[in-house]
């Protein structure tokens, strides 16, 4: 167990003798109780809002709520002083051996230091991709596939039980029109002339497999074919074979789904249709016709009566058309059924979008909300557009016209390492730059290298040892270790409350920041010992204390290790 989880245990256990002694009603939440480093390092090494969040509850003021914890936390282990501060937060000063045992936990847990069961396996269903089923993964859909794949694996570090979705979006017009693209393939297969591919089909030469394919099943039997005999045939095994293409671009990120959801079988199940009756009978359903836009309305438009879901009664701007009016359903309607599917097996649902779904967010949470009467919620990520430059050159991309730089390009070019790390170094509701050149540069201005390269430095210590004749045999003695040397221990140890606080905001990339800041730290540790030789980690003269910071060593490198697993990403053991 962690250090801050450690002192959050023994906080509780105060909080429950409170209760027990009439201080505290045994209702009161404690939900957002939390330690945390003060923000003000002369401040002490940890701090608590526990008062601050239960003196309402309690009857009193924070502050006096505060001097009865305060006394409690002075005679816990480790603990040299207790001091409350401004309006009632709670600062409290450890001893450096509350930091080298911590050193000693990162080491001995290994891989498993940073694991929570704060999400006590509930179970959580993460979509990410579900781009069209129309050609190969490009780069516009890489940084979607990194956050929901990142996020999935934190939430798994958290203790939720997380299953991986891909929504295939086969149901509709773009999928016949892929099915006559690859039509016109199939007919070149087989040696016809199809000339230039007409404008709005799919002019990619991704499909010339895909014809040859369909040419050696059905040979010339579609041909001169009327479109309806092979139409829906085409589809399914277009499709399909889009869908393996999918599957392989996702595997050279390391990204494997549990589930393919189709939305066309989705249809053909029923199940949309038993979407609006379960709206139906809560009564949210009801025929009416929609204002008209706001401004100046569009040439033709007329009130039309509809099938609308009173989405405004959960937040959303205004009802929302479940069928059109021909009677066919809308895109909302089969995500009402989508979701509703998804929720029977989950607690929480998480989407990670594009940025350009935002208007339809406020909808289909409303629907999940009324479809689970509140049981299941759902959280969606929207992510921003990644912009490719080469050499501070950007690069113009067009799905339709067949020119796009594609996913697995790219991670032949920089290596799915660089890929993954880059997609998560910045927030994904903020744009990205992602500049060839500067990615696969060796410079403290690449994240990517910069983080790498602290824990390449750190594997090389244990060769070096070895070359100055120092015996890893010995054990320790983390007394040795100072201040200084602490210091980089009190940063790694919040290691496990980042994983936390990140699993529970869908915010992957707090990971990489932290790495980061751990990595600029050890940076600049390892520079001070070239203008100080008595701060480098391996000192000739001085076995003793070159073991000592091995050991920090060794446990900073164990938390750039488990963060970087997180991201998908693996550790360097040398850059070449």
């Amino acid at each position: 167990m962690s250090l801050y989880a450690r002192y959050s245990v023994l906080l509780d256990a105060i909080l429950d003798d409170l209760v027990t002694e009439g201080h505290l009603p045994v209702e009161a939440n404690r939900k957002a109780v939390a330690f945390e480093p003060p923000r003000d390092e002369s401040h002490g090494d940890l701090a608590t809002n526990a008062a601050m969040v239960l003196a309402k509850g309690a009857g009193t003021n924070p502050r006096a709520f505060a001097a009865l914890i305060a006394p409690r936390l002075e005679v816990l282990p480790g603990v040299t002083a207790v001091e409350i501060a401004g309006p009632g937060f709670i600062n409290l000063r450890l001893t450096e051996d509350a930091w080298r045992d911590e050193l000693t936990t990162i080491i001995g847990e290994g891989r498993r230091y940073g694991l929570s069961d704060i999400g006590k396996g509930e179970r959580v269903n993460v979509e990410y991709v579900s781009a069209n089923p129309t050609g190969p993964m490009h780069m516009g859909h890489c940084r979607g596939a990194v956050v929901g794949d990142a996020l999935a694996s934190l939430l798994e570090a958290a203790g939720f039980a997380v299953t991986r979705e891909y929504y295939v979006n086969d149901a509709g017009s773009q999928v016949d029109t892929l099915a006559r693209s690859a039509h016109l393939r199939y007919r070149e297969a087989l040696g016809e002339n199809i000339g230039e591919i007409p404008d709005g089909y799919y002019p990619g030469d991704y499909l010339v497999p895909v014809g040859k394919l369909l040419a050696a099943e059905f040979g010339d039997k579609y041909v001169g074919a009327p479109e309806s005999e092979w139409l829906v045939l085409f589809r399914q095994k277009t499709v399909a074979a889009m869908i393996e293409l999918i599957r392989h671009d996702l595997a050279l990120l390391g990204i494997h789904h549990d589930i393919f959801t189709s939305e066309a079988e989705l249809h053909e199940s029923g199940a949309v249709s038993k979407g609006l009756e379960s709206l139906e009978a809560k009564g949210l359903v009801y025929l009416g016709v929609l204002e008209a836009p706001k401004g100046e309305a569009p040439e033709g438009w007329e009130p039309v009566e509809l099938t609308l879901f009173r989405s405004s009664q959960f937040g959303d701007d205004q009802d929302r058309p479940m069928k059109k009016s021909d009677g066919s359903w809308t895109y909302f309607g089969a995500d009402a059924a989508y979701h509703l599917q998804k929720a029977a097996k989950a607690d929480h649902l998480v989407n990670i979008w594009g940025a350009d779904h935002a208007g339809t967010v406020k909808r289909v949470q409303a629907a999940v909300t009324a479809l689970t009467e509140g049981r299941v919620d759902l959280d969606v990520k929207l992510v921003q557009m990644v912009r490719l430059f080469r050499a501070g050159e950007p690069i113009k991309m067009s799905k339709r016209s067949g020119n796009f730089v594609t996913l697995a390009d790219v991670v032949r070019e920089v290596g799915k390492d660089v890929v993954r790390f880059m997609m998560l170094t910045r927030r994904a509701d903020a744009p990205l730059d992602f500049d060839f050149a500067k990615v696969v540069e060796a410079s403290k201005d690449n994240p990517v290298f910069y983080v790498q390269y602290a824990h390449a430095r750190i594997a090389s210590l244990q060769r070096k040892a070895a070359e100055i004749g120092v015996s890893l045999d010995t054990p320790a003695d983390l007394s040795l270790l100072d201040a200084e040397d602490l210091a980089l221990a009190k940063l790694a140890a919040q290691y496990p409350r980042q994983v936390e606080a990140a699993a529970l905001a869908h915010e992957p990339h707090r990971i990489a920041f932290f790495l980061g800041d751990l990595a600029a730290a050890l940076h600049a540790q390892w520079n001070r010992g070239n203008d100080d030789t008595e701060r480098r980690f391996l000192i000739e003269n001085q076995p003793d204390l070159t073991r000592a910071r091995l050991e920090l060593a060794r446990g900073i490198g164990q938390v750039i290790k488990n963060g970087l697993a997180l991201m998908g990403v693996e550790a360097a053991e040398e850059m070449r």
